[in-house]
């Protein structure tokens, strides 16, 4: 048996009732389907959900319309399901909010697995400090254009506070206590997440994509954040003056 409810917002009866079925015989106990948006978010607005599997082709609002209030109402991780499979519909997917992404038809046993994933990762960092230890005291990173202050769980951009998923601030916050330094896929799983990394899982790749959303002065062209070809991800930062020391520091 696995803990937590998932949430199915699907307006056909058929493949919600099959989505239903198969989570149940991969023991799931804890399932409410859901056909519009509107009851989505009056659901997740009175009770605690853990898991949402939102379908893009809704009735009325769209699930990639819907995922902005359903992330006010919950941090609960999105998969998406939709007969959309152009990049651009999964980049747009995952800007909005969602967690990963499946393309009709599916699966149903992968859906499941890519449930388990989601769920083991939400549920082991809910309510508990990141697996990285805090620096001590806890310390402000100015690195360039984007201020991280510990303290306050605060990310600002050009001195503008912005907003900042727990999750991505954390990840954010551990590549500037390890600046220069790439790590990869897997290590930042079990660093920042605390989880064993699967080899078909988005997570990282989509935390990636918000903290250069907020971080990064062209996203498409990441100058901080940058990708390791084969190997992961660094934050790389700005030299000062052209001197080639680093303007990013643990600030007092």
């Amino acid at each position: 048996m696995y803990e937590g409810r998932i949430l199915i917002v699907e307006d056909d009866s058929a493949i919600g009732k099959m989505v239903r079925t198969v989570l149940g015989k991969e023991g799931f106990t804890d399932v409410v389907c859901v056909a519009s948006g509107e009851e989505a978010v009056r659901y997740c607005a009175s009770h605690p959900v853990h898991l949402i599997v939102l379908d893009v082709m809704l009735p009325g609002k769209s699930g990639f319309e819907l995922a902005p209030f359903l992330r006010e109402a919950t941090d609960a991780p999105i998969i998406f399901v939709t007969a959309r499979t152009t990049d651009l519909d999964k980049l747009t997917g995952f800007a909005l909010g969602g967690d990963d992404y499946m393309t009709k038809p599916f699966n149903p046993l992968e859906l499941a697995a890519r449930v388990k994933a989601q769920l083991k990762r939400y549920l082991a960092s809910a309510g508990k400090p990141a697996p990285e230890p805090k620096a001590a005291p806890a310390a402000r990173y100015v690195y360039g254009r984007f201020s991280v202050d510990e303290a306050a769980g605060e990310l600002r951009v050009d001195g503008i506070p912005v907003e900042c998923p727990a999750m991505v601030f954390q990840l954010l916050l551990f590549f500037c206590r390890h600046p220069n330094r790439m790590f990869t896929r897997q290590e930042l799983y079990e660093r920042v997440w605390g989880c064993d990394a699967m080899s078909d899982d988005n997570t990282v790749m989509v935390h990636i994509h918000r903290i250069r959303e907020r971080i990064e002065e062209v996203p498409g062209r990441p100058r901080l954040l940058v990708t390791v070809r084969g190997m992961g991800y660094k934050l790389v930062p700005p030299e000062q003056d052209g001197g080639g020391r680093s303007s990013g520091r643990p600030g007092l």
